[in-house]
């Protein structure tokens, strides 16, 4: 293959179904075994590869480029369920504002479905003119209506279009599903979803996909933010837990008044309600420095690493300064 190219890339244009997801470093569905030779990694995520992880001689193909000859193998993961790809024709039928700065948007399929994904996965997500950007899927799987949780985050060129221009009947591009950071829907122990901001959308997806199979086990939502204008959804939250008694939703104020909320970091409430995590699965989703300050904190408490499914909100600029292709937005 020619010299630079990612072992994803060569693997894809060889024709090999090779499993990946964002292409950018930062979801690990591509996570491999290098098994021989030497390889250079470009930048990538810390949550989609660990320092474990690549001790033990795992990569992520699409970051990486052979130095040498090799073998790689590619990880089979329990429940790990593969969705064909699609490339979707939508149009806009639904705009809100779920926040000051977050837009919430409905889209109907016109052409290319069904869309058939696994709750907790993203898709990549072109508007008129702009380039595309990820953006995860908050509605549960098999509703003929998608819908993204779009925040406006300073210099985001996509999300400023959401913003100020996006409108009813608008045409949108939607391809995947992408993203290993879903629901293990065997698991029968604890799941502790904890979300930041717009990363409420795949959370809710894990959620509302849950107790829509009836999992029997607890299932705790921990929803993140700076002040209370920040929220949204909370009464649909609220009204879940009255209906179901194994669901339990905490909204969590960092900064000032909390009304009646809790306050604090998200995580640390989290950890104040169990003396261990042993036994629990957690979806991580939402801004970097709260994914790992609640991994880090999570596997301290007993959680294994493999148990942790994390989806950090990269901003483009902040991918761009990683060395990473444009993904996802906040």
């Amino acid at each position: 293959m020619p010299a630079g190219t990612a072992i994803l890339d060569a693997a894809l244009d060889a024709g090999i179904d090779y499993p990946f997801g964002c292409q950018s470093g930062n979801c690990g569905a591509c996570k491999s075994r290098l098994v021989a030779g030497e390889v250079a990694m470009a930048g990538y995520s810390e949550f989609a590869l660990g320092e474990e992880e690549r001790a033990r001689g795992l990569i992520l193909a699409c970051r990486a480029v052979p130095q040498t000859d090799g073998e790689v193998a590619w990880i089979e993961e329990d429940d790990l369920v593969a969705h064909p790809r699609r490339v979707l024709s939508c149009r806009v039928i639904d705009v809100d504002d779920a926040t000051h700065d977050i837009k919430r948007i409905r889209l109907g399929i016109v052409s290319g479905g069904p869309f058939d994904f696994s709750a907790g996965q993203f898709a990549s997500v072109t508007f008129d003119g702009c380039p595309p950007r990820d953006y995860s899927m908050a509605n549960v799987p098999g509703d003929p209506t998608l819908e993204f949780h779009v925040r406006h985050g300073s210099g985001g060129a996509t999300s400023a279009y959401v913003r100020d221009r996006l409108t009813l009947g608008d045409a949108v591009r939607v391809e995947g599903p992408f993203g290993a950071s879903h629901l293990r829907e065997s698991h029968r122990g604890p799941i502790i979803a904890v979300a930041g901001g717009s990363g409420l959308a795949p959370i809710k997806s894990i959620v509302e996909r849950a107790l829509a199979l009836a999992l029997p086990q607890p299932i705790h939502l921990y929803f993140g933010v700076r002040t209370t204008r920040d929220l949204y959804l909370d009464r649909h939250f609220a009204a879940l837990a009255d209906r179901h008694a194994n669901f339990h939703f905490s909204p969590v104020v960092s900064e000032g008044p909390s009304s009646g909320d809790r306050s604090g970091f998200v995580h640390d409430a989290a950890a104040a309600d169990f003396g261990s995590f042993d036994g629990c699965k957690a979806y991580l989703a939402g801004p970097p420095v709260m994914v790992e300050a609640a991994t880090l904190l999570f596997e301290q408490r007993g959680m294994r690493r493999n148990d942790i499914h994390a989806d950090a909100f990269y901003t483009a600029a902040e991918m761009a300064r990683a060395g990473r292709k444009t993904g996802a937005e906040l």
